[in-house]
């Protein structure tokens, strides 16, 4: 259970939509898939043991483009 809950988070640790999945939507998985209550501070934790940090990069919006940025960054200010 431990390697699936590793899997899952390793795949879904950003998401399609923007943004990045949350101490919350982990606790969900775990509820919904193994049927087993986490408080959030004890999901954080599990992670822990699994060799995961918390530490993450910011989030890029989903309807961002790089197109655009690079445009900008070359005009003078």
């Amino acid at each position: 259970q431990k390697l699936q809950l590793k899997e899952y988070v390793c795949k879904h640790a950003v998401k399609d939509e923007g943004g990045r999945l949350i101490g919350e939507d982990i606790r969900d998985y775990i509820r919904d898939t193994f049927d087993v209550q986490y408080k959030l501070n004890n999901v954080y934790r599990l992670l822990h043991e699994l060799n995961l940090s918390w530490i993450t990069s910011r989030s890029k919006h989903p309807k961002q483009s790089i197109e655009a940025q690079e445009d900008f960054k070359k005009f003078p200010l």
